[in-house]
C-alpha cells in the first residue's frame, strides 16, 4: 500500500507530473525538462530531487549535464489508466525500458 501511495503522491504535484509526463518517452536532460514545466531551475531541482528519492526517477551525469529517466514503471501505469493522451501512445513496455 505504501508504494503505490508514494506513486501517487509523487504526480499530486503539477510539476512532478508534467515531469514525469515528458520523461514517458525516454530520458531527458534537465536543460530540457526546465523548459518545459515552464518552471524555476530551483522548483524543477527540487522535485526532480524529490522524485529520485522517492524511486520514480533515477539520473545519470554526462560531463556537466544531468539526465533523468523513470525507473518505477508503474507511473506509465498510472497514464495509462487515465487514458493520458501521452499515455494512449505508450508500448507495451512503457517509457522505452524493460520492467523489473
Amino acid at each position: 500500500m505504501k508504494e503505490t501511495l508514494k506513486v501517487l503522491k509523487a504526480l499530486s504535484d503539477e510539476t512532478r507530473l508534467k515531469i514525469v509526463e515528458f520523461l514517458l518517452d525516454g530520458e531527458k536532460c534537465v536543460c530540457k525538462i526546465v523548459p518545459y514545466t515552464k518552471r524555476t531551475q530551483s522548483t524543477v531541482s527540487i522535485q526532480l530531487g524529490k522524485l529520485e528519492s522517492w524511486g520514480i526517477l533515477e539520473s545519470r551525469r554526462d560531463g556537466k549535464k544531468i539526465f533523468y529517466k523513470i525507473k518505477d514503471y508503474r507511473v506509465c501505469d498510472v497514464f495509462k489508466a487515465l487514458d493520458y493522451p501521452k499515455g494512449k501512445k505508450l508500448k507495451k513496455s512503457c517509457c522505452m525500458g524493460d520492467r523489473k
